[in-house]
C-alpha cells in the first residue's frame, strides 16, 4: 500500500531554544506540537492540555514573554525562540508576589487553570504595571476557569499590581 499516511516516514527536526532560563536542544516531530513537547519529551507537566483547539488557554505559555495557546504551535517554531512555564516562575524557590496573591486572594481551586492564568498575568502585568479592571479581564478573557467564578484571579493581579507599583517607587 504505497502512498498511504502510514507509508510515509515522520519528519524530525532539531531545534534549540531557551525554556525557563536554560538552553535546550532536542529532536522533535515536525508535525508535533510545543504543549507535547514540553509536556511528554521535556516532563514539565504545569502546561496542561485543555480543549486542545486554542479556546481554554489551560496549555498557555510564554512564547518571547507573549502568552500563547502551546496546542497551536508547532514544536519546530520554538527554535531560537525563548519559552517560559509555570515551572520557571520562581527561580530561587520562593514564591514571586503574583503568585502569592493568588493564593492569599482564593484562586486556586482545582489549579488546572492556574498556571496558564499566572504566565498571562505575569505577561500583563510586565507590559502593563498598572493594569485597570477592563484590562486584567481582556489579557485573560483567553483563559477559561470553571471552579473560581473569576473575580478571585481578578482581585489577585490588581493586588500584585498593587504590590509591584510600591516596591517600583520606593527605588
Amino acid at each position: 500500500m504505497s502512498g498511504t499516511a502510514t507509508d510515509k516516514p515522520l519528519s524530525r527536526v532539531n531545534i534549540s531554544f531557551v525554556l525557563n532560563g536554560k538552553t535546550v536542544e532536542i529532536e522533535v516531530d515536525a508535525w508535533e506540537t510545543a504543549l507535547n513537547v514540553i509536556r511528554d519529551q521535556l516532563g514539565l507537566k504545569g502546561t496542561k492540555e485543555g480543549c486542545g483547539i486554542g479556546e481554554c488557554g489551560a496549555c498557555t505559555i510564554l512564547l518571547d514573554g507573549k502568552p500563547v495557546d502551546s496546542c497551536l504551535i508547532a514544536a519546530p517554531q520554538l527554535d531560537g525562540r525563548e519559552i517560559q512555564t509555570v515551572e520557571g516562575f520562581s527561580k530561587n524557590e520562593a514564591l514571586e508576589p503574583l503568585q502569592q496573591e493568588f493564593l492569599s486572594c482564593g484562586s486556586v481551586q482545582c489549579g488546572y487553570c492556574m498556571p496558564g492564568m499566572l504566565l498571562t498575568s505575569k505577561a500583563l502585568l510586565e507590559t502593563n504595571p498598572r493594569p485597570t479592571r477592563e484590562d486584567i479581564v481582556e489579557a485573560l478573557s483567553g483563559n477559561l476557569c470553571r471552579c473560581t467564578g473569576y473575580i478571585q484571579i481578578l482581585e489577585a493581579v490588581e493586588a500584585a499590581a498593587k504590590k509591584n507599583s510600591g516596591h517600583r517607587s520606593e527605588k
